[in-house]
């Protein structure tokens, strides 16, 4: 098959649903001789943060001279963007040419659209012959289709609420599940420090005699005025302090992720694997996340004669679930300055859209409604029903995404920001109208 047929065989598995459970990736691994035995992994589940700190890592042991393989989901609008190997993806003959094996080796038998991506990106690493493996789980962890390897290291980034119809409807249940990646004696690096949370990741690393390093408790950091911060291990991680450091996305929950790629470096050493201070800093310095808190300026010609071109400034981030969209209502508080706040949003309507709403539509002055593609995505009309008198006035309902970009870009000055949120599938969407594809 070519790539665009392997690409339509991949379309056609979002039919099925979503089906938690590792036989079907068991079985296929063992047909095609076990890769994942032939590699090291960093594991990462959580909530939020897993591609920031995947990210950071990439970044800074790129620089340490190691070819890293990165596996993350979901793509903004490429599928191709879930596999890296430091900055390249994987080309469409490479991807065309895995996709087809793995359909010849499954012949008959259905597996799910992120089982055949886990598999074809496992493949792929293997082939590629990388120092290491940054492999991002899906959904939860314990079921998830990447918990078929046994890491160096495991790394549980903040659990919050989020897919309750799948991993359960207490942030005991969603640790749980998380925690199911947590191998015997495998060192776990976590920032899952929340009261319902902590507990449930302790207990597990306990039982499964795997060092827990805790955020606060095994290793901190500290932010200075000028932006710049410091990361402080305790004696467990040879009480290593890395000063001078400066994150490159404005989010204000980007040092959290940070420290833990830090403490994830320190640990890493015992492996083989050496960074300096100076790759650090140059890594953290230089981490891009697509559509993740991702700021930028860019010109917008006017339409109609005799109209000048000025600057657009644009705020994408895929924040999705009630802890995301508050770290993005907090770090547009505190972290931009702005004459107006023009809000293009669409979202999922199985999501918690009154929490998400509430939080933030009064920092709007107008907002713009869209849809995303997606059978799952809610109508404008949907979520302008869930807006209070307030919000329902400075809103706008824009069923086509272009259209509502359109209305955001004719509406700003140089002096407003046009803010992009709620959904990763509307920010592929408009990324891609902005910036045109990653890959």
């Amino acid at each position: 098959m070519n790539y665009d047929e392997v690409l339509a065989h991949l379309d056609a598995l979002q039919m099925h649903k979503i089906k938690l459970g590792l036989d079907a990736m068991q079985s296929f691994l063992e047909k095609v001789g076990r890769p994942e035995n032939r590699m090291k992994f960093v594991h990462l589940a959580g909530t939020n943060g897993k591609g920031s700190v995947c990210a950071a890592l990439s970044e800074t042991l790129g620089r340490g001279g190691y070819r890293v393989g990165v596996y993350t989901s979901p793509h903004l609008s490429c599928v191709r963007e879930r596999f890296r190997v430091g900055c390249d993806y994987i080309s469409e003959e490479a991807f065309a040419r895995l996709g087809t094996k793995i359909c010849e080796v499954l012949g008959e038998d259905q597996i799910t659209y992120f089982e055949f991506t886990t598999a074809l990106g496992l493949l792929w690493f293997a082939e590629e012959g990388v120092d290491l493996v940054l492999l991002e789980t899906g959904m939860g962890g314990r079921l998830d289709a990447t918990n078929v390897v046994t890491p160096l290291i495991t790394v549980i980034t903040s659990v919050s609420m989020d897919h309750e119809a799948y991993l359960g409807n207490s942030l005991a249940e969603i640790a749980g599940e998380k925690a199911g990646i947590i191998k015997e004696v495998v060192p776990v690096v976590s920032a899952a420090i929340h009261p319902e949370v902590s507990p449930v990741i302790s207990n597990v690393s306990r039982d499964k005699m795997a060092p827990l390093y805790i955020l606060g408790r095994d290793f901190d950091y500290s932010v200075n005025d000028d932006k710049t911060w410091s990361w402080k291990g305790g004696e467990g991680l040879g009480g290593k302090v890395v000063d001078d450091l400066h994150s490159n996305s404005p989010s204000l929950v980007q040092q959290e992720n940070e420290s833990l790629a830090v403490a994830v470096l320190q640990l890493l050493e015992k492996h083989g694997f050496n960074v300096t201070d100076k790759d650090i800093r140059e890594g953290f310095a230089a981490v891009k996340w697509p559509g993740r808190m991702e700021y930028f300026i860019q010109p917008f010609p006017h339409a109609g004669l005799g109209k000048s071109q000025e600057n657009r400034r644009y705020l994408l981030d895929g924040a999705h679930n009630p802890a995301g969209v508050k770290n993005l209502a907090d770090t547009l508080g505190r972290g931009f300055s702005h004459a107006r706040l023009i809000g293009v949003w669409g979202s999922m309507f199985d999501k918690d859209l009154t929490t998400t709403l509430d939080m933030m539509v009064p920092l709007f002055d107008h907002l713009v409604i869209t849809q995303p593609d997606g059978e799952r995505s809610a109508s404008p009309g949907q979520i302008f029903e869930l807006l209070g008198k307030d919000g329902q006035q400075k809103a706008q309902c824009i069923g086509s995404v272009e259209k509502s970009l359109e209305a955001a870009q004719e509406m700003a000055t140089e002096n407003d920001l046009i803010v992009v949120g709620g959904s990763l599938y509307l920010i592929g969407a408009i990324r891609h109208l902005l910036k045109g594809e990653l890959v």
